[in-house]
């Protein structure tokens, strides 16, 4: 990913798992990827203790921030004008799952953390599997009145392909590769003919992963993966659609998050 035109934007998404035990693999990460955009989920901070003035010091002075104390939170830091900033409270919860920016160009950008869903697949049994299912039942209704170009990245939580999991069949039962959790992320992506950009450099056919648990010690051997983080496009700006990155050697730095970046270079509308 070499030098690239004006209009031309590199937007990462990125569960970072608490952005202030992070920071310095997030300057890490900056200086050797130099993102136009970066769009963290699990911030875990309010938002009025978000280290703007740090990110303002890289180069990131537009901000859009959804925190929430202890967990959750979702923000996007930017090179770019950020304008009509916004968020969304899904399900009534309160919590800090959304947050909304309009890029230049009129692309609306929003960076999303879908509830995890906890252990057990069953709605009755599990109130958290029911608000995910809920959730995402709102983001498909969301998705169908969308009549804009949109951007949406983030931790959905959900790997909705067979070979976005190490093992299809070992996962059916697990939370995030269920079937009600996958037939609704195909609803979502139908309801706004969405472009999954990851799938569009690689082939549905090759296995491709975005986390891996921290209970495994050496990874990269088991490569035990999902493809939990993602980035969707309105079906107008898949012709811009320029480079797609798991950038996964970050899973292998000190004291990484879970989740590795995902790196997009596309070309955003002129005007």
């Amino acid at each position: 990913m070499s030098s690239r035109p004006s209009d031309r934007a590199r937007i990462v998404t990125w569960n970072v798992n608490s952005v202030r035990a992070r920071l310095d693999l997030v300057d890490r990460f900056l200086l050797e990827h130099r993102p136009d955009v970066l769009c963290l989920q699990e911030i875990k901070v309010q938002t009025d203790l978000f280290p703007r003035s740090w990110f303002e010091e890289r180069g990131y002075r537009h901000q859009a921030v959804h925190g929430q104390r202890n967990h959750h939170g979702v923000a996007t830091v930017s090179r770019l004008p950020l304008t009509e900033v916004s968020s969304r409270d899904w399900c009534e919860k309160g919590d800090a799952r959304h947050v909304a920016a309009r890029l230049p160009g009129g692309v609306m950008l929003h960076n999303f953390y879908v509830p995890a869903g906890g252990d057990e697949p069953d709605r009755d049994s599990n109130p958290r599997f029911a608000h995910k299912l809920d959730f995402l039942d709102e983001m498909i209704a969301w998705s169908r009145e969308l009549s804009e170009p949109s951007i949406m990245v983030g931790d959905l939580n959900v790997a909705p392909l067979e070979r976005d999991v190490w093992s299809h069949r070992q996962l059916l039962k697990v939370v995030s590769h269920t079937p009600p959790e996958t037939e609704r992320m195909e609803a979502m992506r139908a309801a706004h003919d969405w472009v999954d950009v990851m799938r569009h450099f690689v082939s549905a056919d090759e296995p491709l992963y975005s986390w891996w648990s921290y209970r495994s010690k050496d990874w990269r051997k088991s490569n035990r993966g999902r493809r939990l983080d993602h980035v969707w496009v309105s079906p107008v700006l898949q012709g811009g659609l320029k480079a797609m990155q798991v950038f996964d050697d970050a899973r292998s730095w000190e004291r990484p998050s879970d989740h590795a970046p995902v790196i997009v270079d596309l070309d955003l509308p002129v005007g």
